[in-house]
């Protein structure tokens, strides 16, 4: 009954598709610059994964509701933040 009640809050609260890693990813990316030094290498100590297996798992997230409903403040920047570099690059593309 107990985990009836857990899962009945996680799905609310939209987190249910969410890893614990994913959930650790995300909080990372709220707070990285606290932790000082190259974001690479910080990924690379906190998570003991690449920088680019990490900005892959950051890029799938951006598109999964759980991620939105788990945090849609960081979500929303995050997403524009790379809305504005793809615009920058078509941007580039046109101009060459």
């Amino acid at each position: 009954m107990a985990e009836e009640r857990k899962d009945s809050a996680e799905s609310q609260d939209g987190t249910a598709g969410l890893s614990d890693r994913d959930r650790e990813i995300l909080e990372f990316e709220r707070t990285w610059f606290t932790y000082g030094g190259a974001k690479d290498h910080a990924i690379r100590e906190r998570f003991d994964m690449s920088a680019g297996a990490y900005f892959q798992r950051l890029a799938a997230l951006l598109d999964d509701p759980a991620a939105y409903a788990h945090d849609p403040v960081l979500i929303k920047r995050l997403r524009r933040i790379r809305d504005g570099r793809q615009r920058n690059r078509s941007h580039a593309r046109v101009a060459r």
